[in-house]
């Protein structure tokens, strides 16, 4: 059967061959990917690269290619939001996996291992200020999965209803339908090895008031953020807040690629307090992902 013709106005390709928002071109993608929120960040994990292959920059999307002890990697910032992540991940599988002289989807498929390395908000009294916290399972409040078909197929459903029973949220017509999306086992347990706290991370739309922070509007659940940090599902916690993690794990299952989220602690809400200066500790959890994205397989297994 001949592959699907994808219109010009559904693939954007520029002028210069590159994808749309991205600028990229299908040779500058490597197959391991670190993707960052924050622009500024790139070239502080590319610093530790061997030698740089491009440095491309669109709004705020940078990328910087290059080698890694041996190892072919991409970094590239998405900006902040899960909203992002729908551009960023669509437009990486197309660099990936469409032919864009045909405008068809490649008869052999591609397999990206991505990992975005970030900051969170702990909410439990073992991620305090400075700790490394992996996403096992990602709690989306932001509803970009469910315009998605076969969203339900990869979700954990059973685990949505027992957050909205426990949130009290069933009914709700005002927030979005929270779905529930497990990383990719083997690459999690990778990054994370045995010195990372791991748990459930709840990806929200915003850093305010779906995050629980009330400055002069009043929270339509203000007991949200006491719920979460109270509920447990087969042995599971929530850990911890951050933005991005739900889209990145839940595209990446439809898509079929392989992704995980990682993130340094800079707040810690169950104790009220934060670090800004965070920037000047976040190189230690840099060259982790760094060291571990690179390692092989078969390594690991053994």
């Amino acid at each position: 059967m001949e592959s699907r013709k994808i219109q010009d106005s559904e693939l954007i390709i520029n002028a210069d061959g590159s994808i749309f928002h991205l600028h990229l071109k299908p040779e500058q993608l490597a197959d391991k990917v670190i993707l960052v929120g924050d622009p500024g960040r790139v070239p502080l994990v590319a610093k530790h690269f061997n030698q740089k292959e491009c440095d491309v920059q669109s709004r705020e999307f940078r990328t910087i290619t290059g080698t890694f002890r041996g190892k072919r990697i991409t970094v590239l910032s998405t900006g902040i939001g899960c909203d992002n992540i729908d551009i960023v991940m669509n437009e990486l599988d197309a660099l990936a996996n469409i032919d864009f002289g045909t405008r068809t989807v490649k008869p052999q498929l591609r397999t990206l291992e991505i990992v975005r390395l970030g900051t969170c908000g702990g909410l439990q009294p073992n991620t305090p200020e400075g700790t490394f916290v992996a996403s096992e399972i990602s709690i989306g409040f932001d509803g970009l999965l469910n315009f998605y078909a076969g969203r339900a197929d990869v979700c954990d459903t059973a685990l949505e209803a027992a957050f909205l029973k426990h949130q009290g949220w069933q009914g709700w017509q005002c927030i979005a339908h929270p779905y529930a999306v497990h990383a990719n086992q083997e690459l999690t347990d990778r990054i994370a090895g045995t010195d990372m706290v791991r748990g459930i991370t709840v990806a929200c739309g915003g850093f305010y008031g779906p995050q629980g922070r009330s400055l002069r509007l009043p929270l339509a659940d203000p007991e949200a953020n006491r719920k979460i940090m109270d509920f447990e599902y087969s042995g599971h916690r929530i850990t911890n807040f951050e933005m991005e993690s739900s889209a990145l794990a839940g595209l990446s299952l439809l898509l079929g690629h392989k992704a995980t989220t990682c993130c340094m602690v800079i707040a810690n809400r169950l104790a009220g307090k934060a670090n800004p200066n965070y920037k000047n500790s976040i190189d230690s959890l840099i060259e982790l992902v760094l060291e571990r994205i690179g390692e092989d397989l078969a390594k690991h297994d053994t």
